[in-house]
């Protein structure tokens, strides 16, 4: 039992990076950590890691016990897993890791709904701009955009969702012509400046028909990095936004809102629950997103087929084509 200890404590450690951050990771001292590790190297007779406060870099021995002992301990956490199974209730930790807007509005309060249900369940959620590796990081579910590239997981799909161009109806009673992507240069646009992508280019799509997708840079006088932010200017007036589905369909039914560019329609940007792909996946992770699954219905309408146009009266201009 010591060793299984000593093993899962070493995994800690490297995937923490340092022995600061294993120490505030555990609630631990800094002189606990580092007379742990000691102790693990003198019982195995060799040096697992050289180490700062700052970075720890593994031996090539620390790398086979890291991932040799990797293996173990999945091994014996699967076999786990499948006898509490066997009792019928859900227990355990469920740490999942989604971004921050979807996160609030509909991770969250899923979550809270499902460990009400299931008390003897630990939920941990953690937002974050950027996707973060699930076995390195020790989540049991992503919540991502799109099916992830890397073969080891597996994904389910959770909400159909796609960007949608839109403006304020104020907006459209004076806008220029929009009837193509390439329409957009002269509009303000508003641009979420977010993470490391190219936040100005944006995508779509030929509605309705096979076709060739394009891609547009746009640009305008406001920008924010926050999505909200974003959706409030629109709403105010102060130009188009390309946002999701998801974050829009209210003040689209509300009227706030009106979607654009009729014969265009923004890419997918579906959500999916993804997780390791192992030989037993634990009864707490598979029931968790079967419930996002259902519950995302009743949450997010479905998509519409076609615009939401708003009254032309209101969109009859001088020598301007109805979006």
């Amino acid at each position: 039992m010591a060793q299984l200890d000593d093993l899962a404590f070493f995994l800690r450690l490297a995937q923490c990076g340092s022995l600061t951050a294993t120490a505030r990771e555990l609630g631990l001292s800094l002189s606990a950590v580092s007379k742990r590790l000691k102790q693990i190297e003198s019982r195995l007779g060799v040096e697992l890691a050289t180490r700062t406060t700052r970075r720890l870099t593994l031996t090539a021995e620390g790398e086979l016990y890291c991932r040799r002992g990797a293996l173990i301990l999945d091994e014996l956490g699967e076999l786990e897993e499948t006898i509490g199974d066997r009792r019928g209730d859900l227990s355990g930790r469920l740490r999942i890791n989604a971004t921050f807007g979807f996160g609030r509005c509909h991770v969250a309060p899923l979550l809270s709904s499902f460990c009400q249900h299931h008390p003897a369940l630990s939920g941990w959620l953690e937002l974050t701009n950027f996707p973060m590796n699930l076995s390195d990081q020790g989540f049991d579910i992503g919540i991502r955009v799109g099916e992830p590239p890397d073969s080891r997981l597996v994904a389910r799909r959770i909400l159909a969702n796609r960007r949608l161009l839109c403006a304020a109806p104020s907006y459209c009673e004076a806008m220029p012509r929009l009837e193509t992507p390439a329409d957009l240069g002269h509009h303000c646009c508003l641009v979420i400046r977010e993470n490391d992508s190219d936040f100005a280019l944006w995508r779509f799509e030929p509605r309705g028909e096979a076709g060739q997708a394009r891609s547009v840079k746009v640009g305008g006088e406001m920008a924010s990095n926050d999505g909200e932010v974003i959706t409030q200017l629109a709403i105010d007036g102060h130009g188009v936004m390309l946002r999701s589905w998801w974050n829009v369909h209210e003040h689209l039914a509300a009227g706030r809102l009106v979607e654009l560019m009729p014969g265009w329609q923004g890419v997918s940007a579906d959500f999916y629950a993804v997780f390791d792909q192992r030989r037993h996946v634990p009864q707490r992770i598979r029931t968790f997103i079967d419930y996002l699954e259902q519950a995302m219905v009743g949450r997010v309408p479905p998509l519409p087929e076609h615009p939401q146009m708003p009254p032309i009266g209101s969109l009859a201009l001088e020598g301007a084509a109805l979006p």
